[in-house]
C-alpha cells in the first residue's frame, strides 16, 4: 500500500513538473515584435475641415487647425511611458519599473487660450515595454499583457480640467486629463494629473501620472516555482514627454 502511494506521489509530482515546464516554455517564449513604426493618430479641431500639413498615421495630411492654433507631436526619442509596481521576487521586495519610448500622440494647442486644447489618443507599444529582467519582460508581454494579441495600450482623452485661459512661454500648468484607458481588452476611465511647461512657441514638456488597479484591468500574476510570490494591486502609470510643433 505504501509502495502504491509512493508511486502515485511520484507520478503526480512528475506530472506537476511537466505542467510547470510547459507553462514556463509558453510564458518565457520570445515575445512578439513591434508590427511597425509607431505614429501618432491625428487629432482634429472641432469644426475644422481645411487641409493642413500635420502627418497622419498613414503619412497623409491631417485636417488643419484654425488660425493661430498649432499641431504638436510627442518626440519619441525624448518621451517615455512607464509603469511602476511593487513585487516580491524570491522573497525579496522590489519596486519594478517598466519603460517604453514607443509612445505617440498628437496635440492641438491654442497659444492664446491654453484651455482650448485637443489631443488625440496616446498610444504605447506594449511589445517594447522592458524592465531590468528579461524573464519578467517575457512574462509581462506573453502572459500578463498578451501583446501578441494586444499590441497597444491606449489612452483616449475626453476632458481637460483646470487649464488656464491664458499663458506664455516659460509658464508651467497643473491640470488633469480624464479619458479612457484600454489595456488588453479592458477599457476604464482614469484621470491623469499633469504638469506641463511651455519651453517655447514650438516646444513643451511635461509629466502625467495616474494610479490604476491591476485587478480591475484583469491583469493576473504568473506563479511558477521560485518566481513572483506577490504583486501589488496598485500600478502607477507615468508619461514623461516632450512635444514639438509639426511643420
Amino acid at each position: 500500500m505504501a509502495r502504491r502511494i509512493l508511486i502515485i506521489a511520484i507520478i503526480v509530482g512528475a506530472l506537476g513538473l511537466l505542467a510547470a515546464g510547459v507553462v514556463a516554455v509558453y510564458v518565457f517564449r520570445p515575445p512578439a515584435t513591434p508590427s511597425g513604426v509607431l505614429t501618432a493618430i491625428p487629432v482634429q479641431a472641432a469644426g475644422t475641415q481645411a487641409s493642413g500639413s500635420a502627418p497622419t498615421a498613414e503619412g497623409e495630411a491631417a485636417t488643419a487647425a484654425p488660425a493661430g492654433v498649432i499641431f504638436a507631436e510627442l518626440i519619441q526619442g525624448e518621451s517615455q511611458a512607464r509603469f511602476i509596481i511593487d513585487e516580491i521576487m524570491n522573497g525579496e521586495a522590489k519596486q519594478v519599473v517598466g519603460v517604453s519610448d514607443q509612445v505617440a500622440a498628437q496635440i492641438l494647442i491654442d497659444p492664446s487660450n491654453p484651455a482650448n486644447v485637443a489631443m488625440g489618443p496616446v498610444q504605447v507599444n506594449a511589445r517594447t515595454l522592458v524592465t531590468d529582467n528579461d524573464f519578467r519582460n517575457r512574462a509581462i508581454q506573453n502572459e500578463i499583457l498578451d501583446t501578441g494579441l494586444y499590441e497597444f495600450i491606449t489612452f483616449t482623452p475626453k476632458t481637460f480640467i483646470g487649464l488656464p485661459a491664458s499663458g506664455a512661454t516659460g509658464d508651467t500648468f497643473e491640470f488633469q486629463i480624464v479619458g479612457d484607458l484600454t489595456v488588453r481588452d479592458v477599457t476604464l476611465e482614469v484621470t491623469f494629473d499633469m504638469t506641463v511647461t511651455v519651453d517655447s512657441e514650438t516646444r513643451l514638456h511635461g509629466l502625467g501620472r495616474t494610479t490604476i488597479s491591476r485587478g480591475e484591468f484583469g491583469l493576473g500574476v504568473i506563479r511558477l516555482p521560485r518566481q513572483v510570490a506577490e504583486l501589488a494591486d496598485r500600478v502607477i502609470l507615468e508619461i514623461e514627454f516632450v512635444a514639438e510643433r509639426v511643420e
